[in-house]
């Protein structure tokens, strides 16, 4: 038996996985977009198109996420025209780009000067001393003037608790207590024209989706306010909020349930991630993954994003605990890929938390373009919008099917798990890369010792 994904001439409608491209030159970017578009991926993710500092040395990966100015893209990235010719080439495969918006709060540059105006009077100099060039990189605005100035941020406290919500959505984010930390952004009309003046230049430029980063750090009111129905219209958008698990826990009922509630936008989907943790835990059941909408411990499908690492977790000390163990993240790619439901999120840096993988390699510096990537990619988009139904599950192993289209079988045991399903129509295994008949209406199969297996059948 042939695999059926490679006859179906559909596959490319189905696809709407999203590479995250964290901390890429968008020249690096470009350059590799025919070769994202055969991986099947149709959206790519980018971080923060924003001026932020600069150095001959290079600048770290938060750099990005300490905004200069709004009106240029100037970064260790690229600028502008690196952005625009990124653009071109990704939409030439048909691949969507999403960028990471950055809103909260500016650049800490307490070290350097003592007054809140973005971009400095230096900047704002350097602008005027080369019009013709800083114009070329011109989004929107006047550049003569400064974007933010005092009165446009809130009053200066670094958040002591982080469970109380009007620190958080009101306080700095800082590195300690001789930390001034990151000026926060006030609720005001003038930042909210200038924040959105930004993203109706981003859509012009053909961006089509926007990832709010730090979204729990700015207050429901303020959100409304910025993404309003001409800025939402046609474009995904959806919010980082970090949460530790699911609606009984105290960081969702404080700012992902509200967030949910009240706006129309998605989230990361982290009280799945949780579940999808636990289940892979010594002590945990795969069975929880059966239904994880039960208890709000899943955000609803359609406002999902849904992933098996996110940038936070490998490159904030305080989130490496949630790192799995790299079969047990294979593990869970297969169910957020092979699974209905959420829109999947594929995580790839070019090594900037320094952690490595079991043979010593950057651990998710090629995950993106691994074979085993492709392979859950083609199953995701083979089997798109079909029924998911859960055939069988137990503490160590889940069995479900996509339709008639695909099965899936993943199994955390250190031991293989032999199951045998009533199925009474051929299927080819595109991990073993074998066939599988049935015999007497029955399909047998063995689940390798923390693997999976995808089935697929001929389409319908």
């Amino acid at each position: 038996m042939k695999n059926p994904i490679i006859q179906d001439k559909d596959l490319t409608l189905a696809t709407d996985v999203i590479l995250h491209a964290f901390d890429w030159p968008y020249r690096e970017i470009a350059e590799k977009a025919q070769q994202i578009s055969q991986l099947g991926y149709k959206t790519v993710l980018v971080s923060p198109p924003m001026k932020s500092l600069k150095h001959e040395k290079g600048t770290a990966w938060w750099q990005r996420y300490q905004p200069q100015d709004y009106r240029i893209i100037d970064n260790e990235l690229g600028n502008t025209l690196d952005f625009q010719t990124m653009m071109t080439c990704l939409n030439d495969y048909g691949i969507r780009v999403y960028i990471d918006v950055v809103f909260n709060h500016m650049a800490n540059e307490s070290y350097l000067r003592s007054e809140l105006q973005y971009p400095s009077q230096q900047e704002l100099e350097d602008y005027a001393k080369d019009p013709e060039h800083y114009e070329s990189l011109k989004l929107f605005g006047d550049l003569s003037k400064p974007l933010f100035t005092e009165n446009d941020f809130v009053e200066a406290f670094g958040i002591e608790d982080w469970q109380d919500q009007w620190q958080v959505q009101n306080g700095r984010i800082t590195g300690g207590p001789h930390d001034p930390g990151l000026p926060t952004l006030r609720d005001c009309e003038h930042v909210i024209e200038q924040q959105q003046a930004y993203l109706l230049a981003m859509k012009a430029m053909g961006v089509k989706g926007f990832r709010i980063d730090a979204a729990k750090h700015i207050s429901i009111e303020q959100l409304r306010k910025v993404w309003t129905k001409e800025i939402t219209e046609g474009v995904h958008i959806f919010g980082e909020i970090i949460t530790d698990g699911g609606a009984t826990k105290q960081e969702y009922e404080l700012f992902l349930k509200p967030y949910l509630k009240k706006t129309k936008l998605g989230a990361y989907d982290f009280p799945l991630f949780n579940t999808v943790l636990q289940a892979f835990q010594p002590k945990g059941r795969m069975s929880a993954l059966i239904d994880p909408y039960n208890f709000g411990e899943a955000l609803k499908r359609q406002r999902a994003i849904t992933f098996a690492i996110t940038h936070d977790i490998p490159n904030n000390d305080v989130f490496q605990g949630l790192i799995m163990p790299e079969e047990h993240e294979w593990l869970g790619y297969c169910y957020i890929l092979c699974r209905d439901g959420g829109v999947p999120l594929v995580y790839t840096d070019l090594n900037t938390s320094g952690i490595l993988d079991c043979e010593g390699n950057p651990r998710w510096m090629n995950a993106w373009q691994d074979p085993r990537m492709k392979t859950l990619i083609d199953f995701h988009n083979y089997v798109h919008s079909a029924r998911m139904v859960v055939l069988e599950a137990s503490d160590d192993h889940l069995l479900f099917s996509r339709g008639e289209r695909g099965i899936v079988a993943i199994n955390k045991a250190d031991t293989v798990k032999s199951i045998r399903i009533r199925w009474d129509q051929p299927m080819f295994d595109i991990v073993q890369e074998q066939g599988i008949f049935p015999v007497d209406g029955y399909l047998e199969l063995d689940i390798p010792a923390k693997g999976y297996c995808c089935l697929v059948g001929e389409a319908s």
